[in-house]
């Protein structure tokens, strides 16, 4: 393709993403006029563009002159969601942060009472033995993951939870206490991160941050595991800030 019919073909593109960002500022539809004004477009050039991107679903003519957002655009949304993988997403910035941390970074989900892991990084020489490998369950009180869920439960929920489980001691300093595990819980929903404290396995400690989706929606949580005298409890908010940036990457915008 001759230089020329490139530029002009890019120019093209260009002017189509300035029209369909024009019409994303609109709730309602918008008329010709008002589109080229916005865009800076001659009310010809626009209306030959909106007329392609109408035959192609991405922009609907509502009546004459007047346009908004296509169903195509909601369809193609609709699969590049589908195709989202919270774990693919979620995987550079785990090795990120276990560079600036040199600790185990540990990704997990909800599975009814338990939390589930599905992937972690460490290095390969780490003297630390740490339980939560790949598949591994654990209840949702004596993990920090697991206590970002249960805060994102509702009282009535999480009420259910302790009465359902009866909160089963795994170390010494397991909260089996309903009354402690409902305050630490009001702590991490002011917060936005939890604790660990030796609860799920003598001398390793850890720091979780949850993941939101596109809905808002809890679906995933980010931790750093480590032996206890080497935890900093100040990168709770590394943890967080990494969890806020996968997060953003599966589509979640804050308000």
């Amino acid at each position: 393709m001759p230089a020329r019919e490139a530029k002009s073909s890019i120019q093209v593109i260009e002017r189509m993403m300035g029209l369909l960002a024009a019409l994303a500022r609109h709730p309602a539809p918008v008329n010709l006029k008002q589109l080229a004004n916005e865009t800076e477009l001659h009310p010809s050039t626009a209306h030959r563009i909106l007329g392609v991107m109408v035959d192609n679903r991405l922009v609907d003519r509502i009546e004459p002159g007047t346009y908004r957002l296509g169903i195509r655009l909601l369809e193609l949304g609709s699969l590049v969601k589908s195709r989202i993988s919270v774990r693919q997403e979620a995987l550079p910035h785990m090795q990120q942060l276990h560079q600036e941390l040199k600790e185990t970074i540990n990704l997990s989900v909800r599975h009814d009472d338990e939390v589930v892991y599905i992937e972690r990084t460490a290095g390969r020489h780490s003297m630390m033995r740490v339980v939560q490998i790949i598949g591994t369950r654990a209840p949702l009180h004596i993990t920090a993951v697991g206590k970002i869920f249960l805060a994102a439960d509702d009282a009535e929920t999480s009420t259910d939870y302790i009465r359902r489980t009866g909160l089963p001691r795994f170390t010494d300093h397991t909260l089996t206490d309903p009354e402690r595990l409902t305050r630490e819980l009001e702590q991490i929903r002011r917060e936005g991160y939890a604790f660990d404290n030796e609860e799920a396995e003598r001398g390793v400690s850890c720091i979780g941050a949850g993941i939101l989706n596109d809905e808002g929606r809890l679906v995933a949580g980010l931790s750093v595991s480590a032996p206890s005298d080497r935890l900093n409890r100040a990168w709770a908010s590394q943890v967080r800030q990494t969890a806020e940036r996968i997060s953003r990457a599966i589509g979640y915008h804050p308000a």
